[in-house]
């Protein structure tokens, strides 16, 4: 068979043949005179072994470990590993579509709101800190932040952000104290950054702030953090990114203080 015939009689494309062959997945087959390949039935046999198992959800080196090991223990092990990575996919799904069956009843309802797409803990944090201040563009852009964060994180970073929000949110006059760093900062959308309010909103807002903030970056994560932190500051107005700048450092301990 040529190259293309056995392709169509497994079902694969020839640029997949040539693939697995260049990852050794496949060995090569005889040659003829012309240079052609010449494949045999032994040779779509194995081709067909490899559709079969990456039809199972196996990566391709996944593959190559199990039809190194004749014994048939690799691909057992690999096996149950699949099967609970699709356990735990299973187990999201379902949870996923109970959100969406609350959503669409809002929505049915005529009660479905921007905070509704948020995660219920992020929903929660915020029906905690009352509602919405349509006034402030400051507390829009905070629930604004959050969504993101929750979203880029990984599902350890979200729990971290979410322990965080639920000790920010259960301190006493949390509500408050949020309503009044909003106006704080507010109020310095046209201000200069050596304006006496800034000190006044930096400590209003560290006091509003968990104390172990810089904990809450993974190791390794650093650089990504101090990227997304220049672009985070980036948008808001040079008294108000003086503000957030002084109230972490309030919160984030210097090498002289560990």
């Amino acid at each position: 068979m040529r190259i293309s015939e056995i392709a169509g009689l497994v079902g694969v494309t020839t640029r997949a043949v040539r693939h697995y062959h260049h990852l050794g997945l496949l060995p090569e087959p005889a040659r003829l005179a012309n240079g052609y390949r010449q494949y045999s039935v032994r040779d779509a046999v194995a081709l067909a072994r490899i559709r079969r198992l990456t039809e199972l959800g196996l990566g391709l080196d996944e593959v190559r470990d199990v039809i190194a090991d004749d014994a048939g223990h690799e691909l057992a092990e690999v096996l149950g590993e699949l099967d609970a990575d699709l356990a735990r996919q299973e187990a999201e799904i379902r949870t996923r579509r109970a959100r969406l069956a609350v959503l669409l009843t809002r929505a049915a309802d005529g009660r479905l709101t921007a905070e509704d797409e948020l995660s219920p803990e992020l929903a929660h944090f915020c029906a905690q800190l009352g509602p919405l201040d349509s006034d402030s563009p400051m507390a829009a852009k905070d629930r604004e932040l959050l969504a993101l964060m929750e979203t880029a994180a990984s599902p350890e970073e979200r729990g971290r952000i979410a322990a965080a929000m639920r000790s920010m949110a259960a301190a006493p006059g949390a509500a408050e104290r949020a309503r009044r760093v909003y106006a704080l900062l507010d109020d310095l959308a046209d201000a200069d950054p050596v304006d006496p309010r800034v000190e006044t909103a930096a400590r209003a807002l560290a006091d509003c702030l968990p104390p172990d903030l810089a904990a809450q970056v993974p190791a390794g994560a650093e650089a990504t953090a101090q990227g997304f932190l220049k672009a985070f500051l980036a948008d808001f107005a040079p008294a108000q990114a003086e503000a957030v700048r002084r109230a972490m450092r309030r919160v984030t301990p210097t090498e002289e203080g560990e």
